[in-house]
């Protein structure tokens, strides 16, 4: 017989973009899994609707490229909790579609402005906190994309915010050392999420030869349980890299 009474000092995860897609996935599966979460993000109805009426949920509206904002939400979770033993550092936004001679200035600081400085804000939070609490250090895992790796057509903005994001979570994991933080990176390709809609995987995703495509897609609930597998591996462990892909999907060979 298992036993189901929870632990006694549960971990505290704070995930941003809880309100919907793969961070609403991922903070669900914390609860279920025994985490204290703190739900971020812009819009509270979303942020309660994730949260449902779980005891160990802690909805915070939050703008994360705000930096006051994401004091007060780092602020209210010591509060509350004490520590910060995990950040999903997972607030985005896919941006302008259009090459770099198409988009304009203000989309292109927009994208950046959001995936880039919000995660360093968060990240930046998180890492204070972690320095400072007893005892020492914990994990912050950020959800690049394989778009990290290799770009679809028409992105530039949100590809080079990708990119951006591995030399943060490399510079965090070598800055983290002595105080026993790590930081990976969660690279996910073709998760169903409202993000696919936008980019039409769906329906018919462009290419790089011009042509549409409808490219597979996989259960946000999967990719949750890669980003719940990173937060739950011991301190003496560092994930620094993790791609996960819908089967099938042209990201091998893409083009």
């Amino acid at each position: 017989m298992t036993d189901s009474s929870p632990p006694t000092n549960p971990r505290v995860a704070v995930v941003t973009g809880a309100g919907s897609g793969i961070g609403r996935a991922v903070a669900r599966q914390m609860l279920a899994e025994g985490y204290r979460v703190a739900l971020a993000g812009r819009r509270e109805a979303q942020l309660l609707e994730t949260a449902g009426d779980h005891p160990e949920a802690l909805a915070v509206p939050c703008d994360v490229t705000a930096p006051d904002d994401v004091a007060r939400l780092f602020a209210e979770v010591r509060q509350r909790w004490g520590r910060v033993d995990v950040l999903f550092n997972n607030a985005g936004i896919f941006g302008p579609a259009g090459d770099v001679g198409e988009i304009s200035v203000d989309d292109w600081n927009a994208t950046l402005q959001v995936n880039v400085t919000g995660s360093m804000l968060c990240a930046a939070e998180a890492v204070r906190t972690m320095k400072s609490q007893e005892p020492q250090g914990g994990r912050i895992i950020n959800n690049g994309s394989i778009s990290a790796h290799s770009p679809r057509p028409r992105s530039v903005a949100y590809t080079v915010t990708k990119h951006a994001m591995t030399g943060l979570t490399k510079s965090i994991e070598l800055d983290g050392r002595e105080f026993g933080i790590t930081c990976g990176q969660i690279d996910i390709g073709n998760t169903r999420t409202e993000i696919m809609d936008t980019i039409g995987v769906g329906s018919g995703a462009l290419q790089a030869d011009g042509s549409r495509k409808v490219e597979p897609m996989f259960p946000v609930d999967d990719a949750a349980r890669a980003v719940l597998m990173m937060a739950n591996m011991p301190a003496s462990a560092s994930v620094g890299s993790v791609v996960v892909t819908a089967a099938g999907m042209p990201f091998v060979g893409r083009g």
